[in-house]
């Protein structure tokens, strides 16, 4: 027999808020080969990660992926973690806190926002239950992937889906799916950029780094690969740099199979062997800094090039909390929350809390007049 979660105690003089999940992948609890275990254990069991998962997965998965990688990841997040802990989820905290505070000013309607990570705490359903608990009956979800992948965006929904079909009443749902080419996106992109190289001046090449996928999904129809090449391609106009002098590939390649192309790694040791003096990297895809970027990027890929011959390799941090990546973000939450709220001045607080007062009156005038047995 299915048992679906209720409101026991329905407030019905309760302002209806909308709410808003903010999502990323997410990290591990610790640095430790134990937590990676458990982090890379749900990770990688998820068909929208790994699809068309077999026996023969399993058996890999089990018998030896999770055996030797663990201890190496550990090492890794050992290099970037900090004293507050992940440094993808102290970012993504600090994104959803500056996206409330200017969500809050342009909106009057109760609002609130809430983080939800795909692998790892808090999860997805942990978010969507505090949303719960603070009356949102109605959700948007960002995921803060800019480019669609099933195996990001999809996944999310999935996660989402899941915990929803719990619930008794479901909230009136909306998902934003990418922003790929959202102009104030690719100007945020191109800010940091221009701020960087007039710190440091500029290289003598760009490289545009984007998390890479297996090539079979974009033969399956995801279109993730499509979207990263307009975003490079409106990240190029909009640089001031010779265009022959960007480049785009894709980094984090797993197993053995073929992934999309160039690879950021083969990339880097080559012109590193050509004797190229100095590389700048920039990973659009990457709305917050993490172990991909830090680490993959600033120390790994980083000695691709160097151990090959090249010069200098500086990595330009991600948009993270900057001011224009957050008023980014919460415009388009609010275009996509569009006729649920309202709009700071247009909110009448006294005249909300005297319809919520009737509503709560004329429940319990029902209530106090119901026939008892």
């Amino acid at each position: 027999m299915t048992s679906y979660l209720g409101d026991l105690n329905y407030d019905h003089g309760e302002h209806a808020a909308v709410g808003v999940l903010i999502t990323n992948v997410g990290s591990p609890s610790a640095p430790t080969t134990s937590a990676l275990r458990s982090y890379l254990k749900q990770f990688l069991s998820d068909p929208r990660v790994i699809e068309n998962q077999g026996l023969g997965w399993k058996l890999l998965l089990h018998g030896l992926i999770l055996q030797t990688r663990p201890k190496q990841s550990a090492k890794a997040y050992q290099d970037v973690w900090t004293d507050d802990g992940s440094p993808l989820l102290n970012i993504v905290r600090s994104q959803a806190e500056g996206i409330g505070v200017l969500l809050r000013e342009r909106i009057g309607s109760p609002i609130h926002v809430a983080v939800g990570m795909g692998y790892g705490s808090p999860s997805v359903a942990h978010a969507l239950s505090e949303l719960k608990l603070s009356g949102c009956r109605r959700i948007l979800v960002l995921p803060l992937f800019p480019q669609y992948a099933a195996a990001t965006v999809g996944s999310t929904f999935d996660a989402v889906a899941k915990t929803l079909s719990s619930w008794r009443w479901v909230p009136e749902f909306r998902m934003i799916t990418h922003y790929h080419d959202n102009q104030a996106y690719i100007t945020a992109l191109a800010n940091s950029v221009q701020e960087y190289w007039s710190k440091e001046g500029e290289p003598d090449r760009l490289l545009l780094s984007f998390h890479g996928l297996p090539r079979r999904t974009l033969d399956a129809g995801d279109p993730y690969h499509c979207q990263c090449q307009k975003t490079a391609r409106l990240l190029k106009e909009a640089i001031q740099f010779s265009e022959e002098n960007i480049y785009l590939t894709f980094q984090s390649r797993f197993g053995k199979e073929l992934w999309l192309k160039p690879y950021t790694d083969a990339t880097l040791t080559a012109w590193g062997a050509s004797g190229v003096g100095r590389v700048d990297v920039l990973c659009p895809g990457f709305s917050a800094d993490c172990l991909e970027t830090l680490e993959e990027i600033g120390d790994e890929n980083r000695g691709y090039f160097l151990n090959a011959g090249g010069g200098i390799l500086n990595y330009i941090p991600a948009l993270n909390d900057r001011p224009d990546h957050l008023a980014m973000l919460a415009g388009v939450i609010e275009q996509n929350i569009h006729g649920w709220v309202t709009k700071a001045a247009d909110w009448n607080a006294a005249q909300q809390q005297r319809a919520a007062d009737e509503t709560r009156s004329r429940a319990e005038h029902m209530q106090a007049h119901e026939p008892h047995s």
